[in-house]
């Protein structure tokens, strides 16, 4: 590749630069440094390889041509070697392209309507020889156009930050992302990663988009030091958190004050050693928008970087007079605050600063506010929004559940012959986050669902038999996530299936239940299932209270997504259990 080419594609692959200089997606990969695995998945814009100008060394084209010859020496063969150099220049760059195979890739594409996520069909009238070589690495050639196109002021934006985390005296400034839903937010935050990781060592980022998460399942509020490229969509990169608590739903909605203190707790654990990246919600009409002020005066970033389109309703500028003149949930404005400084003492107790700035409270002094013109091609509508939505967020929980299988090449093994860790009734207390669930049914809302596995300071091992059930809901530290997959009510046992190391399981010792579902494809994918599907049911009583939501679309919905895409399948899932009775019967359900 010689600069300024590019190279678009759909597909999986791992790339190694033997020699040159390329970018992807904001990341500098140069000769030397160890292969990336890059995901341009269907889900989301294609990735491009760029060649890139780099410093060449004070050699002749002949010394320059015999180093780049030894160093294609250990992958190709001779004749390989000698069309390679036919081709070869001064200041290109050479890529080694090779298939990769992964657990959480494979476990994917096993589900079905999920293999052609990565890579989609071939036309069979436009097949060539560079499609069959690209087809047998795992990718597919795209135009130009499909790639990500940064406007003008994204560059400017980027540059400044990068600029300013790097030259800075403390070189820590905290950056928060803001704007609607699907101007490309997370796009951003991932190019910005990436071009500050080809400066600094790490990067801290503080996740505050309950439905979209990043870097782990949703429903969560994390803060994560990130050391990494991400070079794809977030069910390629999930990462195991600093500090994380699980908020149980993909919304705040109908709980700001909550999620303002969890937001909270989990940012004291910030110790402004790297620069920070806060994302926020899509949601910035009525009260989202006022939620959106207070976490910027709570949170007192830096840089505030806005998003916006012709396309969307825009958001007022969120300048530091725009966010001091107006009142937000919880925070008041500059002229009802007792003290133009904005000072929250109540936050500075939570904050672990230096010694020196403990006995002071928190300053608030405002921040530089970046405009950001979006140009991106939605792919969403108002239609098929939560279709997509919901897609992303089963895909992290697959993608989760995915560490629970060996490495490849060992064959997948279906989640239900897996072996359960055994959790004893009395040495875990239970809580539903969501909804108001009878004590006599906690179990069946318990079994067969999606758990935070949590540690609250509670001492829960003074009961002898269980379960122990939490008047309301704790703010405390998640360190990860299992499914419920059969009671055992003789033995008074959970059988939880989860891929957190033992060593993080012995500090666990609260179990949440949140809105945020297990895929269906768990229950009706699985090889070797026969006969009748465990908790899986078209016969549903939806008056059934707390069991309103369902998993997939509405049949008068009907969402039409575009060719090619995913497809929600129109039906209801259920715990068959939980249906059954309003007594509570001496078996929840066995393992499923």
């Amino acid at each position: 590749m010689q600069p300024p080419q590019g190279f678009t594609f759909s597909g999986i692959c791992r790339m190694t630069c033997l020699y040159g200089q390329v970018e992807v997606l904001g990341f500098i990969i140069s000769q030397g440094q160890p292969a990336q695995d890059i995901f341009s998945a269907y889900t989301h814009t294609s990735l491009t390889i760029n060649a890139v100008h780099y410093s060449m060394p004070e050699k002749s084209k002949k010394e320059i041509k015999r180093e780049a010859r030894a160093l294609l020496r250990t992958h190709l063969n001779l004749e390989d070697r000698s069309w390679v150099m036919e081709n070869f220049s001064p200041l290109c760059s050479i890529l080694l392209l090779e298939n990769v195979k992964s657990t959480t890739i494979s476990f994917l594409a096993s589900h079905p309507g999920l293999s052609t996520i990565f890579v989609q069909e071939k036309d069979a009238s436009q097949v060539t020889s560079e499609c069959l070589v690209l087809g047998s690495v795992g990718i597919k050639r795209e135009k130009r156009k499909k790639g990500l196109q940064l406007t003008e002021s994204t560059l400017a934006a980027l540059e400044e930050l990068v600029s300013v985390s790097c030259e800075d005296a403390d070189g820590c400034p905290i950056m928060l992302v803001c704007g609607a839903q699907d101007l490309g937010k997370s796009t951003f935050n991932r190019y910005l990663i990436n071009q500050l990781l080809n400066s600094i060592p790490c990067v801290d980022y503080l996740e505050c988009d309950l439905g979209q998460t990043e870097f782990t399942p949703p429903g969560c509020i994390s803060l994560l030091n990130i050391t990494e490229p991400v070079l794809g969509p977030p069910y390629t990169h999930l990462r195991t958190p600093q500090k994380m608590v699980y908020y149980g739903k993909p919304s705040c909605k109908d709980n700001f004050e909550n999620y303002i203190d969890i937001v909270k707790y989990v940012f004291s654990a910030y110790r402004r050693e790297a620069p920070l990246i806060i994302n926020t919600m899509g949601w910035v009409s009525d009260e989202g928008l006022l939620l959106l002020i207070d976490l910027i005066r709570l949170l007192s970033p830096s840089y505030v970087v806005q998003f916006n389109s012709y396309k969307s309703r825009n958001l007022p500028a969120l300048t530091p007079d725009h966010v001091a003149d107006r009142d937000g949930l919880y925070t008041k404005s500059k002229s009802r605050a007792r003290h133009p400084g904005f000072r929250f003492p109540e936050l500075a107790d939570s904050l672990e600063f230096a010694e020196e700035e403990k006995d002071s409270p928190v300053l608030f002094t405002g921040h530089k506010l970046l405009s950001v013109r979006s140009e991106f091609s939605f792919r969403k509508t108002s239609r098929n929004r939560d279709s997509y939505n919901r897609i992303f967020r089963d895909l992290a929980v697959l993608a989760y559940l995915a560490q629970l299988l060996p490495p490849v090449p060992k064959p997948l093994s279906p989640l239900h012959g897996l072996t359960p860790y055994q959790v004893p009734f009395n040495a875990v207390a239970l809580r539903v986050t969501h909804s108001d669930v009878a004590p006599t049914h906690i179990l069946y809302a318990i079994n067969a669902s999606w758990l935070g596995l949590c540690r609250i300071l509670d001492d829960v091992h003074g009961y002898t038999r269980g379960p122990i059930l939490l008047a309301q809901t704790p703010i405390c530290d998640c360190v990860g996530f299992g499914i419920c997959r059969g009671i055992d009510m003789e033995k008074r046992l959970f059988h939880i299936l989860t891929p957190v190391a033992p060593e993080e399981l012995r500090s666990v010792n609260c179990l949440l239940v949140g809105a945020v579902s297990i895929p269906q494809y768990v229950f009706k994918s699985q090889h070797g299932l026969e006969g009748t599907i465990p908790y899986v049911t078209t016969d549903y009583n939806f008056k059934l209270p707390g069991a309103s939501e369902k998993i997939g679309a509405r049949d008068s919905e009907k969402e039409q997504l575009p060719k090619g895409k995913l497809h929600p399948k129109s039906k209801f899932f259920r715990k068959m259990k939980f249906l059954k009775g309003k007594e509570q019967p001496s078996q929840p359900a066995d393992d499923a």
